[in-house]
């Protein structure tokens, strides 16, 4: 018999700020590229981590390292 799943699922976060830059950098990169310069491709960084959707039934939002930006910033939890 399968057992009951419990309150604890898993979650990934992501940086908001590399969110926003990013699709700001994909039509910065198509003007840069026609004029023949390369711009180096940032890594998408996620954190996994645990919550209890009984205490926390809505999206999840803490600060955390994102290495892309090089500070501190919100990382918030995505689908």
């Amino acid at each position: 018999m399968a057992k009951n799943k419990g309150a604890r699922i898993i979650i990934t976060l992501r940086c908001t700020n590399c969110i926003k830059t990013a699709s700001n950098n994909n039509k910065t990169e198509i003007a840069s590229n026609q004029m023949g310069q390369v711009k180096r491709s940032q890594k998408k960084i996620d954190y996994t981590t645990t919550k209890n959707r009984r205490n926390t039934p809505d999206r999840l939002e803490l600060k955390k390292f994102c290495p892309n930006c090089n500070t501190h910033t919100q990382q918030k939890e995505i689908k």
